[in-house]
């Protein structure tokens, strides 16, 4: 999609930089490569341009050359009465380095130009003026050229005013001898590697590392590292938010993975995405593993993906659950790409209170578990918190969102078996001998759903809760392990402060949903809560007439 091909090469810009801070060594430049984009019109109409570039030039990206196709025509035909701008100014005012009025058929001057552009100490972008579609007789210039095949005719012209002789499909010996690029490429690669290898017997440690971030591995330690901090949680439970269950468990992990770089779009104190002494990214600094992307939660995704695609790094960022919305294409785009990154999404429900409902989510969870590919985990406590963020890091081949409360929620006891079930995406967490029914919560509302059990079992009617902290996770598991977590043979109460849509599946034709389907009101937590049924006794009271129903 237009426009997060320039994202994604700002985070790929932005990785070499931050890895060849890592592990450059004087007279041992390993990392030490240019990220080339080309672009047209319409990447630089697309908003998602303005925010990333403003940042690379924040960041002073200076091997990051953009080369823009400067030719005034989109499908809808010329560009001028809709875009006009002024894009040298524009991005000289980023803090970028611009070449402009570069005839872009001139092999020779965009030689120069980008010459000098490797030249530049910022990013720089070539602006190269060229007629879409030419040699085309009756197209050059013309957004037919932009969306149409030429067709037979057409083409026929073309040829003869190319003067081009060739068979279709058949590439001259004179031009295929100008663009083969395997002998230089072969030579460019040996002299990398002889590099390389003289990096590895000097700083044997650094290159074993280099290779196994390069590579998405994991330290040969790290379940170590995982059951150690699960260990030290399950020892001393409290009462927190996820959102700082998800910032205690970055304060264990990050500093053993050095691979995590956090971020967040300008929500840090809210997000709680850094940890201490992460220190921040910088122009002119280094050693920096949190970035501070400013208001631009699309930018953010998409230079996540870029980093991720480079290699080298973890990336995660931050912001609101609700602000989803702006990130979401990259957020998909992600799940397309199978990009190992992690979205922190925080104040997941209408717990919110006074924020009212533009800051509610509602259906955010909902529409981010329908994207195919996304591990969506709404955790209930620190220790599932915990789980969630070792299944993210554990994951390879795809994002996750990690939606997370902002008011405090109480921890529960877990034993070896239940950790083991928290990572399978769902489990039983009271677990009576004989229930009537069952309930699934996630999140905040599994404390709901404990709460009414406790009231259910001291009126002699026994329920079992199941905490779903992944219905992504959960449909991987084996029909088994489902059919043993779900006890169909009850009927089931989903409880969860948001849309209902994709909850019933689970309830079934004999079952019910507390959910959302309406925007949230501007009013204190507590009272919205028993505005819209999610109490206790509403809780109880529907599992009693679930109960009745289906007698």
């Amino acid at each position: 999609p237009l426009g997060q091909g320039l994202a994604n090469a700002v985070g790929m810009a932005l990785a070499e930089k931050l890895l060849a801070d890592e592990f450059n060594r004087p007279g041992h430049d390993v990392i030490n490569h240019r990220t080339w984009v080309f672009l047209g019109d319409g990447c630089l109409m697309e908003g998602i341009s303005h925010e990333v570039c403003s940042l690379a030039g924040a960041l002073g990206l200076n091997k990051l050359v953009a080369l823009y196709d400067d030719n005034g025509i989109s499908i809808d035909g010329e560009v001028s009465p809709w875009f006009n701008d002024n894009t040298a100014e524009r991005f000289r005012a980023y803090g970028w380095n611009v070449i402009d009025a570069v005839d872009g058929h001139d092999v020779g001057v965009l030689d120069q130009a980008i010459c000098a552009a490797k030249q530049a100490d910022k990013p720089t972008l070539i602006m190269c003026r060229t007629d879409i579609g030419r040699g085309s007789p009756n197209r050059a210039g013309t957004s037919r050229a932009h969306g149409e095949p030429l067709g037979a005719e057409e083409l026929t012209a073309t040829r003869a005013a190319l003067g081009w002789t060739a068979e279709p499909f058949e590439v001259p010996a004179e031009a295929a001898i100008m663009w083969d690029a395997r002998e230089r490429g072969a030579l460019r690669q040996s002299q990398w590697q002889e590099r390389f290898d003289a990096y590895s017997t000097a700083f044997p440690a650094e290159a074993d590392e280099l290779r196994r971030r390069l590579n998405n591995e994991l330290p040969c330690d790290a379940n170590e590292l995982f059951e150690q901090v699960l260990a030290e949680m399950s020892d001393k439970p409290d009462t927190v938010a996820t959102r700082k269950a998800s910032q205690i468990a970055l304060s264990a992990l990050a500093p053993k993975l050095p691979e995590m770089l956090g971020g967040s779009a300008d929500l840090t104190g809210s997000n709680l995405t850094n940890w201490p002494d992460c220190g921040a990214v910088r122009k002119g600094a280094t050693g920096g593993r949190h970035i501070n992307y400013g208001v631009r939660e699309f930018g953010m995704a998409a230079i996540m993906n870029g980093m991720a695609l480079h290699g080298g790094y973890l990336p995660f960022g931050g912001t609101f659950l609700t602000f989803s919305d702006y990130s979401r294409n990259a957020i998909r785009m992600a799940a397309l790409m199978k990009c190992r990154v992690v979205h922190v999404l925080t104040h997941d429900s209408i717990g919110l209170g006074e924020d009212g409902p533009t800051h509610q989510p509602v259906e955010h969870s909902a529409s981010l578990r329908l994207i195919p590919g996304v591990d969506v985990w709404r955790p209930c406590d620190q220790i599932e918190t915990t789980v969630a963020w070792q299944a993210c890091i554990k994951r390879t081949d795809g994002p996750g969102a990690l939606i997370l409360s902002r008011q405090g929620l109480p921890a529960y006891p877990h034993s070896s078996e239940t950790l083991a079930d928290i990572a399978r995406g769902a489990y039983v967490l009271r677990k009576p001998d004989k229930a009537q029914a069952n309930i699934i919560a996630t999140g905040s509302e599994v404390q709901l759903a404990m709460q009414a059990a406790d009231t259910l079992a001291a009126a002699g009617i026994e329920v079992r809760v199941i905490s779903m902290p992944c219905t992504d996770v959960f449909e991987r598991q084996d029909a088994s392990y489902r059919d043993s977590v779900l006890n169909r043979a009850a009927p089931t109460l989903v409880v969860e402060a948001g849309a209902t849509a994709g909850w019933w599946r689970y309830a079934g034709d004999r079952g019910r949903v507390i959910g959302l389907d309406r925007f949230g009101e501007s009013a204190p937590a507590g009272e919205l809560f028993k505005l819209f049924g999610f109490t206790v006794d509403n809780v109880a009271n529907q599992v009693r007439e679930m109960i009745a129903a289906n007698a």
